[in-house]
C-alpha cells in the first residue's frame, strides 16, 4: 500500500485545489444556492435542466424525497407516489431549512459540479486514509494525519451543508474557507513526511521562526479577504451586479485593512527571499511564493482600479489558496533543517 500512497496523496491534494476553484466559480457567479438541498439537488443525484421538471405534474411518479416549486415554496415528497389529476397537499411536506425557492439551471449545474468535484476529493482522501495504514508501524504520525484529513473532508461536508441551509450566511462561508485551508495543510504534511528522497537544507537561525511569521501573516491576510468579499457581496444586492463601479462606495475598515496588510505580506516575503538568495540556503519554493505573490496582487489591483473584470475575484482566491499550500510547505521543510541540528 505504502507504494502508491505518496501519488494519492497527491492526486487528493489537486482535487481539493479544484474543489476550491470549483467554490470560487460558484461564489463568482452567485450559484450557491443552486442546489438548496443537501446532499442531493433538489431531491435528485443528477439535477434538472429545465424549471418544468420542478414543477407539479399530473399522472408522474416521485420518489420521497423529491422536490417541486409550489407556490414560490419547495415542497418534499413524503414517499414514493404517483400523483392523480390533481395536487394533494398531504403527499409532500414543506421544506424547512430555509425558505429560497428559485431554480436557475446554470446556477444548479455550477453548484452541482462544485459537489460533484468534493465527492471526488472525499473519495481520493479516503484512498490515501486506507494506503496510509500500511505506514503505521513505520511512521504512525502519517496514518493518524491522514485519516485526520477523512475526518476533516468530513466535517467540510458538513459546513457545505450547513452554508446551504444558512442561504449562504457570510461567516460560515468564511468558515467553509479556512477549512478547507487546514484540509490542504493537512495533506501537504503527509505528502511532505512520506517522500522518498528528501531534500536537505542549509541551516540558518531564526529562519524558521520567520516563515511561520510569514504564513501566519499571509493566512490573516486571507481572512481579512474574505471579509472584503462579503462585504462586496453586500454591495452587489443594495446595488446590483452591472454597477461595478458602486461596490467598494462607502468601503468598511476591512477592506482599507486588507490592502494596507498587502505591503506588510510583501515586505515579510521579499525579507525572507533576499536571506535566502543571500546564504544561498537552497529553498527553491520561495520562487513559486514570490510569483504567486506577485500574481495576487496584480489581480487585487485589477478588481480595485478596473471594477472587478470578469473571473478576477475567483482567480484572486485560488491564488491565496496555493500560496498558502506552498508556505506551508515551506515551513515544513525549514522545520526539518531546524529540527535536524
Amino acid at each position: 500500500m505504502k507504494k502508491y500512497f505518496h501519488s494519492a496523496a497527491k492526486i487528493a491534494l489537486v482535487l481539493v485545489y479544484l474543489v476550491i476553484a470549483a467554490g470560487a466559480v460558484v461564489r463568482m457567479t452567485g450559484s450557491g444556492m443552486g442546489c438548496p438541498d443537501w446532499p442531493k439537488c433538489f431531491g435528485y443525484y443528477i439535477p434538472p435542466t429545465e424549471a418544468s421538471e420542478l414543477e407539479w405534474q399530473p399522472l408522474k411518479a416521485y420518489k420521497a424525497g423529491q422536490v417541486i416549486i409550489k407556490d414560490e415554496s419547495l415542497k418534499v415528497a413524503k414517499n414514493d407516489f404517483s400523483t392523480g389529476s390533481a395536487y394533494i397537499d398531504k403527499n409532500w411536506d414543506n421544506y424547512t431549512k430555509h425558505d429560497y425557492a428559485i431554480f436557475n439551471p446554470w446556477h444548479t449545474w455550477i453548484e452541482f459540479v462544485n459537489r460533484l468535484f468534493g465527492a471526488l476529493a472525499g473519495l481520493a482522501t479516503l484512498v490515501v486514509g486506507i494506503l496510509s495504514i500500511g505506514y503505521w508501524k513505520k511512521n504512525k504520525k502519517i496514518t493518524i494525519f491522514a485519516w485526520l484529513v477523512v475526518f476533516a473532508m468530513g466535517f467540510q461536508a458538513w459546513l457545505g451543508a450547513t452554508v446551504v441551509y444558512s442561504v449562504l450566511e457570510p461567516v460560515k462561508i468564511t468558515t467553509h474557507m479556512i477549512m478547507a485551508l487546514i484540509i490542504v495543510a493537512l495533506l501537504l504534511y503527509v505528502i511532505y513526511a512520506s517522500r522518498k528522497n528528501p531534500k536537505t537544507f542549509t541551516y540558518r537561525k531564526n529562519l524558521y521562526v520567520l516563515v511561520v511569521i510569514t504564513l501566519a501573516v499571509s493566512l490573516i491576510q486571507i481572512i481579512l479577504g474574505t471579509q472584503v468579499r462579503q462585504f462586496v457581496d453586500g454591495q452587489i444586492e443594495v446595488v446590483g451586479e452591472t454597477a461595478k463601479h458602486l461596490w467598494l462606495d462607502n468601503a468598511n475598515w476591512q477592506f482599507y485593512t486588507h490592502r494596507s496588510f498587502s505591503i506588510l505580506v510583501i515586505l515579510l516575503n521579499l525579507f525572507l527571499a533576499q536571506i535566502i538568495y543571500k546564504n544561498r540556503l537552497g529553498f527553491s519554493k520561495i520562487n513559486w511564493v514570490l510569483l504567486l505573490l506577485f500574481l495576487e496582487v496584480l489581480t487585487g489591483i485589477t478588481m480595485v482600479y478596473f471594477e472587478f473584470p470578469f473571473t478576477t475575484q475567483s482567480i484572486h482566491l485560488i491564488l491565496a489558496s496555493l500560496l498558502f499550500g506552498v508556505q506551508f510547505y515551506l515551513v515544513l521543510e525549514a522545520r526539518n533543517t531546524q529540527k535536524s541540528l
